[in-house]
């Protein structure tokens, strides 16, 4: 939303002039006179007051017609974590089956309440949570490789079992015993010119790629869940990680095409509505009656606008490239602003 108090406003003004770090994120900007939006420690010269909107999301702006500032990439650098972040997350890396104390954090010069302020603001969770969860997704994934509880509980750095027992079902949902029955599914987070997204995948293949503020995520991973009868954790398996390279790729304009394998549940005709929509080219459209025409039954467009919008892998599986018969955007669970964002950039780098 467009941020309206002026006192609050003053403030903003005054980190943005200052490009203070500890404000990243917390407002975007848009500038009249250029029509781009920025966060608080863009390099960029400076606007007139009179000439710059706050908002509190990137989407806001997004939305009242800004671009993303070429200089502070807003989109990417908003959710990119601080270097002392980074360093706390790092501690945690290097030694994943021992707790990382406010001590340890001090003596390499970090600041625990700063930590778990920044971790609660960006993931709702403080960092000794974030350390727990890193912790146990390690013996969950030991577990499924038929180690036992006790020495998945041991190795994990817990000194009682019970200990191990409690944590592990709070953050799993099951017992250590039962989870070796089920399957997995891995989530990471990448960042991308037009926001940041979730990116979950099986043994099979990916099976989300969502942006997120997409509205209703919690029940999607939920559907995702109970559908696939596998428990989502924060990791990465060899899928994500070509994902990850292959968006990147897309995203700088050097892939018009994607191959890493994906795992789509859904019904029969969803999947051959989805399947459909990944014949559509690069820098192309398609109305949705065309794509029903495409699979062979002109009268279920609102068939295949459904199954378009229950589509759990954006940008890859292509409904950004789906308009109205009019040839009006309609229709995108990320947003119109990133519909039109998306057409254009695919747009412009085939014509390149």
């Amino acid at each position: 939303m467009q941020i309206l108090d002026a006192q609050l406003i003053d403030s903003y003004y005054q980190a943005l002039l200052q490009r203070d770090p500890q404000y990243v994120g917390s407002f975007f900007v848009g500038v009249k006179t250029t029509g781009i939006f920025c966060i608080a420690t863009c390099r960029a010269r400076k606007p007139m007051p009179q000439n710059v909107v706050f908002y509190s999301q990137f989407k806001d702006a997004l939305d009242a017609g800004f671009r993303p500032c070429k200089v502070c990439r807003p989109t990417e650098n908003a959710a990119s974590a601080p270097h002392y972040i980074e360093q706390a997350i790092a501690l945690v890396r290097a030694s994943p089956k021992q707790k990382v104390t406010d001590a340890q954090l001090r003596q390499q010069g970090l600041q625990p309440e700063q930590i778990r302020r920044w971790f609660k603001h960006h993931y709702q969770m403080t960092f000794q949570t974030f350390a727990r969860m890193y912790r146990i997704n390690i013996a969950y994934q030991e577990l499924q490789q038929h180690q036992t509880a006790t020495n998945a509980a041991f190795d994990a750095g817990y000194d009682s079992l019970s200990g191990f027992n409690y944590t592990f079902k709070k953050l799993i949902g099951q017992s250590p015993s039962m989870s070796k029955q089920q399957d997995i599914i891995y989530m990471s987070r990448l960042t991308t010119p037009i926001g940041p997204m979730y990116i979950c995948a099986t043994e099979q293949g990916v099976c989300l790629l969502e942006f997120v503020d997409r509205r209703m995520l919690e029940t999607e991973f939920s559907d995702l869940q109970k559908r696939l009868k596998a428990r989502i954790i924060t990791g990465e398996n060899a899928h994500i990680i070509q994902a990850k390279q292959q968006l990147a790729q897309y995203f700088a304009g050097d892939r018009i095409a994607f191959d890493v394998p994906l795992h789509t549940p859904g019904t029969e005709f969803q999947n051959k509505v989805w399947q459909i929509l990944q014949t559509i080219g690069y820098g192309d459209t398609r109305s949705y009656l065309q794509q029903a025409e495409a699979i062979g039954n002109p009268k279920a467009v609102r068939a295949v606008a459904s199954a378009n919008g229950h589509n759990r892998i954006a940008i890859i599986i292509p409904c950004h490239r789906v308009i109205g018969k009019d040839g009006k955007l309609v229709g995108y669970a990320g947003g119109l602003a990133r519909k039109k964002w998306l057409l254009e950039h695919e747009l412009n780098n085939a014509t390149a």
